[in-house]
């Protein structure tokens, strides 16, 4: 990726459904928890690949409803897609190798002949990925007779029975391990190959990705059957595939400590963060440890004190100023004293904070800025605004090691909020 100069310290490649999104967690904080964890100290330097079952348009309904970050590259439709960025530009290339040996008018006509399969919605079906639902028992006959038919007309597929009830037909050479060996292929040919490569799965049609040599694996506690007993066949004896005893994303930052592969603490996961020092230099983590706490406060986690008041004080600069999405500007102290008084307000309330795209650039000897998108769910209301933050290393002067020195916010995609009374971070 451009966004590195070199390697990524660590690429992680998850699934989404009951492997990143844990779908029984209405408070999403195993997710909310990777979150603090990758923006604190894996953003900088590393690369997070969603690689799921979902079209595009299914994937970015599940954005719009849970608290995701954006990936540096995204698989899509069982690795029949693959986009980079935030913008999802399509990897042209990816799609003309997948146009091998393979017909969809032909894939319709032959699975039109069996009436066990029941199409799955219009917007799961794509150009080289053909899906169906069709119950466990009938499966496995209906795969064998089909693949047999498909191969005497000229094609060469591969298909996929995944979650007791998912069957979805590609060409042979897509599929997620397919998709993630391909991407492997290009960062080696740029002299970019990740140090370490993490896949998290749950599900049958992540079992390619554990099949790609020389990655750490993690299938997260709340496996399915089918996962497991592909393990069991082919993968019991390999030290770097683990079953979790954690779920879901929490599953995943278990893999990250067990495999040793970089500090694996959530910030979300510390409580008092004046007690427990990170012995890491990341302007990353200043702006996520504060953003944690600013929650905490407002959903009376933390206990009032007037210490923590004089702390924060501390590491914002008398003279700073923050600049609100309204234009309005005021001095750092004023909007520690307004968020003083906001102390309890969302006790007992849906309100959370997680901020997404931290990214950090030296432009001074003793000077950082930091820019990320700052997300605030309150209620049903969702709002983001794109935040620069300006930070100089103090370490003499300050514990932490940085005092803010300016922030600016806008809103984005015309974010509003419905009532801001109260000027505050």
């Amino acid at each position: 990726m451009d966004r590195l100069n070199g390697s990524a310290r660590l690429m992680i490649v998850s699934d989404l459904d009951s492997t990143m999104v844990d779908h029984h967690d209405p408070e999403n904080l195993s997710l909310l928890r990777f979150n603090a964890l990758w923006e604190a100290y894996y953003r900088h330097d590393s690369l997070l690949v969603f690689s799921t079952g979902r079209s595009p348009s299914s994937y970015k309904r599940l954005r719009n409803g849970k608290p995701l970050l954006t990936p540096d590259i995204t698989i899509m439709s069982v690795g029949t897609e693959i986009t980079y960025g935030e913008s999802m530009v399509p990897d042209n290339s990816w799609t003309q190798y997948l146009n091998q040996k393979w017909n969809r008018d032909i894939v319709i006509e032959e699975t039109a002949k069996f009436p066990q399969l029941k199409p799955q919605s219009e917007s799961e079906q794509q150009p080289h990925k053909v899906s169906f639902f069709v119950e466990e028992v009938k499966a496995l006959e209906i795969m064998n007779v089909l693949s047999e038919r498909l191969e005497k007309r000229g094609l060469d597929v591969k298909i996929i029975y995944s979650s007791g009830i998912a069957l979805d037909i590609l060409p042979q050479g897509a599929g997620k391990g397919q998709a993630l060996a391909y991407l492997l292929k290009n960062f080696k040919v740029d002299g970019k190959v990740p140090i370490n490569t993490l896949v998290c799965g749950d599900s049958g049609n992540d079992a390619e990705l554990f099949s790609i040599p020389e990655v750490y694996g993690v299938m997260v506690s709340n496996s399915q059957e089918e996962l497991l007993k592909w393990y069991a066949q082919n993968a019991k004896n390999n030290p770097n595939i683990i079953h979790a005893t954690e779920r879901c994303a929490d599953g995943i930052i278990q893999a990250i400590g067990n495999f040793c592969l970089g500090p694996n603490v959530s910030p979300r996961a510390i409580k008092d963060f004046q007690k427990c020092k990170v012995d890491i230099f990341s302007p990353g983590h200043e702006v996520v440890k504060f953003y944690l706490f600013y929650e905490r406060w407002r959903r009376a986690e933390v206990v009032t004190s007037e210490q923590y008041v004089q702390n924060l004080k501390s590491v914002f600069c008398p003279l700073g100023i923050f600049v609100h999405p309204s234009g309005v500007e005021q001095p750092f102290h004023q909007c520690i004293d307004s968020m003083t008084r906001l102390y309890g307000d969302k006790q007992g309330h849906r309100f959370r904070i997680w901020l997404d795209r931290v990214s950090s650039a030296q432009i001074g000897s003793d000077t950082w800025l930091v820019k990320f998108d700052k997300w605030e769910l309150s209620g049903d209301e969702l709002q983001c605004r794109v935040t620069t933050v300006l930070l100089s290393l103090k370490q003499a002067e300050v514990p932490d090691g940085f005092t803010w020195v300016h922030m600016h916010q806008t809103w984005l995609d015309g974010s509003r909020a419905r009532d801001q009374t109260i000027i505050c971070f």
